[in-house]
Formats: structure tokens, C-alpha cells, sequence
């Protein structure tokens, strides 16, 4: 396969995004800095595990591109789903970093319409989510995309996957150089908030799943990481707004709430489940120089060296009882947290190895879309690091 390095362009902006402001031609910084491609393995097991899930990428001709729309591959309701998707559109901006080729990011505004499109619809596509409209579409939330629309893994909405979701956009906001999709995701943190927060006599918590209409608690207890997540996605999205002209305290309300969670629970704690220990060891980052993050940072760290270590009673289990993507999870959070531990990179190191036989050779729970993106995340974490995008302008504070 041969990759092709093209001058960066920005695709034309879908009737959605236009819909989001009154110019849909804003200016693009003309001075963005030429980076030298880093990524040049025209096998890299990451492009095929992305290949795998949204088809042919580097081999698409231009007129291709500019018509691509991503398959419906993503393992959920009518092919997209919202957390296998947010690691989609990441992946795809470290790869148009890492190839220095703007095709990669014409990839991702595509998937980001199509996710829209579809999880931000009802089920049957009739019409947008309660609370949208055309001019405001992620009013009504976004759809999580499981297969089933109701029992116990039924559709609904989850906050951690809306929360990755308003990640995914602001990176693409300041990847792109396009306010607009931060806009978007501020818009969707908006309304799903006041969803997923229930304020009693005594205190405020948080539920951790609501139906698609946003009206009932599907599930009332609280994610280990929600608040987490949420202080600090909001605070970058806020913080982003304002360095792209708009106005300041946006979030100032919800963020307050999230805090309010976190000062009644005290001191957090790291999760023993893998997948949360490591998208919690993630979300430190967020939070540099504050004392608490540093705390669970290393907390979390003496974890994943206890959990990581191949003779560990998790990875002794067989195949057949491993998740792939939550093992996946916890070396994400140690591979952006850029740690200086020999034995645990070899840890890391062994875990993405033993899975990526499996991967390569489509075999068992390893095949799920959701575990593709994740490797191929873990093969190339780039835009999950909120310095990673060289040459763009980062929000002060961060």
C-alpha cells in the first residue's frame, strides 16, 4: 500500500456543521507549520486494524476521498457506535499528524456527519432526537448504538462515551483549525448534563445511563469516572471556546457540579477493572500540576504493574475469558502518560503483542471493532495526548 502526502486542505463543511454558525467560510490559519511524516510502515498493523474497521483508507484516490463516507463497520446500531467511533475520529487525526496527509482528517469530519446523522436520529431515522433541531443536532444527546433497543444492554445514553465523543470534537476543533466542532461538542455537553445529574436533599450525584429521550434513569448508579471525565473534558472544551473568540464561562455551572461530585466523594480512587483504570489514568492528564490527579496517577500506576504483570491472575486467564479492549484501555492510559518504567512498557509491550496475533488473524472477541480502534489507538495514541497536536494553539492553562 502506498501512502500519498498531500498539501492540508480542509473537505467542505457537511449542511450540519454550516448549520452551527452564520459563516460557514471562517479563515484557516495559514501559517500551521509543515510536519515531517513520522509514520511511514506502509504495514502498520494500526492502518490495518483502522482498514478493518472503515474499509480501504490509504489507498483511496482523491475524488475518493472527498466522497468517502465510512462503512457501516463500527459494530452498533446501523453500524455506528459512539465509543468505537470517538476512537475512530482520534485515530484518524493522529494519522493525518503522523502522515502529515489532510486525507486522514477529511476521514474523520465524515465520520463525525455520519455519526450524527445516524446516533443523533431515532432508531428508525425518522426524525432527529427529542430537543434537536437542524440548526442545534446534538440538542437531543447522541445515541450510544447498541444493537438492541431495549433490556438490560439496550440503547440509551451513556455520559462516558458522550464525554469521549466531545473529546473526539474538540481535537478535530483544533486539529482543523475549526471552531465549529468544539461548538458542537459545547452544544452536546449543555444537554446531556443536567440529564445526568440528580440533586437531593442532602447531596448531588450522578446516574450512569438514560434513555434516548433523555427523560428516564436507565441505569441510577454512579460511573467511577464520570465526574472525572467530565471536569475535565468541560474544562478543555471552555478552554478551548475562549482562545477560539468565544466568550468565557460557558461551562462555568457544570463544572462547578462536577466538582461538587468530587469534593463529596473525597479522595478518589483508581478502578481495578482495566478498562477504567486505564481511561482514568487518561484523564489525569487533563489535570496537570493538581495534587488529587497526582495522587490517582500514581495510584493507578502501582495497579497496572500489579495487573499488567503477564503472571497476573487477569492475563493467566484464558483467551476465550480476556476482553481485548479493556486490556487495551489500561495500556492507553499508560502510553499517554509517557511513564518512565522500564518493566511496566514491557508489560505494555506484551499485552498489545499477544493481541495482536489475534487481531491480525481475526480471532475471537479480538475481532470487535471496538478492540480494533482501540489497538490501533494504542499503536499510535498521538491525538489522545492534548499536547500532542504540534503547531496548533493550546488552550492557556493546559
Amino acid at each position: 500500500m502506498e501512502y500519498k502526502t498531500q498539501a492540508r486542505q480542509h473537505p467542505t463543511l457537511s449542511p450540519e456543521m454550516q448549520a452551527t454558525t452564520t459563516d460557514a467560510n471562517m479563515p484557516r490559519d495559514p501559517h500551521t507549520p509543515h510536519v515531517a511524516p513520522r509514520l511511514t510502515d506502509h504495514d502498520d498493523p494500526a492502518i490495518h486494524a483502522m482498514e478493518a474497521v472503515y474499509g480501504p483508507l490509504t489507498t483511496l484516490m482523491d475524488h475518493e476521498v472527498t466522497t468517502w463516507t465510512p462503512p457501516p463497520g463500527s459494530g452498533g446500531h446501523l453500524g455506528r457506535y459512539l465509543w468505537t467511533d470517538a476512537f475512530g475520529v482520534l485515530n484518524f487525526i493522529t494519522l493525518a499528524e503522523e502522515l502529515d496527509s489532510s486525507k486522514y482528517l477529511a476521514f474523520a469530519m465524515a465520520l463525525v456527519t455520519s455519526v450524527h446523522d445516524t446516533l443523533g436520529r431515532t432508531r428508525d431515522q425518522s426524525r432527529r432526537l427529542d430537543h434537536a433541531t437542524d440548526k442545534e443536532p446534538l440538542k437531543g444527546g447522541l445515541r450510544i448504538g447498541k444493537a438492541h433497543e431495549t433490556g438490560d444492554d439496550g440503547d440509551g445514553q451513556y455520559h462516558h462515551y458522550l464525554t469521549m465523543w466531545m473529546f473526539a470534537l474538540n481535537r478535530l476543533s483544533v486539529a482543523t483549525g475549526d471552531p465549529r466542532y468544539n461548538d458542537l461538542a459545547l452544544q452536546l455537553a449543555q444537554a446531556i448534563h443536567p440529564r445526568f445529574f440528580v440533586h437531593g436533599v442532602e447531596a448531588t450525584r450522578m446516574v450512569y445511563k438514560i434513555s434516548v429521550d433523555m427523560e428516564t434513569v436507565l441505569n441510577p448508579r454512579e460511573g467511577s469516572l464520570d465526574a472525572i471525565l467530565g471536569l475535565g473534558v468541560f474544562r478543555l472544551l471552555q478552554a478551548t471556546a475562549v482562545t477560539q473568540g468565544r466568550q468565557s464561562g460557558l461551562l462555568k455551572q457544570e463544572i462547578a457540579e462536577y466538582e461538587e461530585i468530587l469534593r463529596r466523594d473525597g479522595r478518589v480512587r483508581p478502578s481495578s477493572d482495566l478498562l477504567d483504570l486505564g481511561m482514568g489514568l487518561w484523564a489525569t492528564s487533563l489535570f496537570p500540576g493538581e495534587e488529587w490527579a497526582q495522587a490517582y496517577r500514581e495510584a493507578s500506576l502501582a495497579l497496572a504493574e500489579k495487573h499488567l504483570d503477564p503472571q497476573s491472575p487477569l492475563l493467566q486467564r484464558d483467551p476465550s475469558h480476556r476482553l481485548a479492549f479493556r486490556e487495551f484501555g489500561a495500556c492507553l492510559g499508560i502510553l499517554c502518560d509517557d511513564v518512565e518504567n522500564a518493566k511496566l512498557t514491557d508489560d505494555v509491550r506484551s499485552v498489545l503483542s499477544f493481541w495482536e496475533h489475534h487481531v491480525a488473524q481475526g480471532k475471537g472477541e479480538s475481532v470487535q471493532p471496538i478492540s480494533k480502534v482501540m489497538y490501533a489507538a494504542c499503536r499510535h495514541p498521538g491525538a489522545f495526548k492534548v499536547s500532542y497536536l504540534l503547531g496548533k494553539k493550546l488552550p492557556e492553562g493546559l
